[in-house]
């Protein structure tokens, strides 16, 4: 099983192409950093990786075939900012459960506590926070997932809270992973192979 990119090119802008003939793949259970400076296109590579966005040129396969457009997307995005990703005006509990029902265990390995679902996000920190996204973005059919700046925000202790959770589930249902960062030695610890975004 595979993710792969094509050829992809994007621009924001008619002078300035952000993306210009990319192309990369991502096995099943491979763990992949792709590493560069703030600005330099990695969130809208992610972004159109996971399907939020569509390429200038260039096309996006999962398993051979063109990414799917509608339902359940088998690729997965977890941003840097958990707070962008909620909806301030549900609770915890209905933003969990907006595409799945996930099962406690699932709860339980991310650490998310009973009471936390009947909570606004304004009730939980940042890292509280951004165990609720990383385990709405665990589905059933979720294969791959995108890990963008994903604990940039948070302290240095729950940084590797976080990181432990989510490689804890992502090696137990054996993902594919793409670790978005600025960070080289984040992405020498935690992934086999890394990728320099200026060299693509």
């Amino acid at each position: 099983m595979l993710l792969e990119a094509k050829n992809i090119t994007f621009s924001y802008t008619k002078k300035k192409k952000i993306l210009d003939n990319i192309s990369l793949g991502i096995e099943k259970g491979e763990r992949v950093a792709l590493v560069g400076p703030s600005g330099c296109g990695k969130s809208t590579l992610s972004q159109i990786l996971a399907g939020y966005m569509k390429p200038d040129k260039g096309e996006v396969y999962f398993d051979g075939k063109l990414l799917p457009e509608k339902g359940y997307c088998p690729v997965q995005l977890i941003y840097q900012h958990p707070e962008k990703a909620i909806n301030p005006r549900w609770k915890l509990g209905r933003t969990l459960t907006e595409a799945w029902e996930p099962d406690q265990e699932l709860l339980d390995d991310m650490g998310i506590e009973k009471e936390w679902l009947t909570r606004y996000p304004i009730e939980l920190s940042g890292g509280e926070m951004q165990r609720f996204c990383i385990a709405r973005a665990m589905g059933p059919d979720t294969k791959f997932v995108i890990a963008d700046e994903m604990t940039t925000m948070l302290d240095v202790i729950t940084q590797a809270q976080i990181w432990e959770l989510l490689l804890h589930i992502v090696d137990k249902r054996n993902l594919g992973m793409l670790v978005v960062t600025h960070n080289p030695l984040l992405a020498e610890r935690i992934c086999t192979r890394v990728i320099e975004f200026d060299k693509m």
